[in-house]
């Protein structure tokens, strides 16, 4: 089996906010947009972030347990720190409803925190080194 990840999907309690919050205020673009279902945004070569309504994903997984902080991150990597300040005003016009300001980390980065309307948090980060250069366009 090939080392890869195709499909990071997200089960999301309100999809038309989903979609203003990722479409309208982060302006980023649909691969696929069904109504009610599922929004696909292609966030990388071969990858896709499936965000699909709950009501639709509970036909096909079965029921979908909230509260809490989910018990993973997301990342948006950038090349350098003004970078990281400027997605995160960015996340904070879209409407994010928290956004953690961004720091220098023990690891040698720049990163701040911000989460969709679902909660899902969004790491937004600068690496120096081999993580940066590997995953930033």
């Amino acid at each position: 089996m090939d080392q890869r990840l195709s499909l990071v999907t997200l089960v999301v309690a309100d999809l038309g906010a989903t979609r203003r919050f990722y479409l309208d205020g982060l302006g980023w673009e649909s691969f696929v947009d069904v109504t009610d279902e599922v929004l696909m945004l292609q966030v990388g070569p071969h990858l896709l972030l499936s965000l699909w309504d709950e009501a639709a994903a509970l036909e096909e997984i079965g029921p979908v347990v909230r509260g809490g902080t989910p018990p993973v991150t997301l990342a948006h990597n950038v090349g350098d720190p003004a970078q990281v300040d400027a997605v995160l005003d960015d996340a904070r016009r879209a409407g994010a409803p928290t956004i953690g300001d961004a720091t220098e980390r023990d690891w040698g980065g720049y990163s701040g925190y911000f989460t969709d309307p679902d909660g899902f948090v969004w790491e937004v980060a600068y690496a120096p080194g081999p993580v940066g250069e590997l995953v930033v366009p």
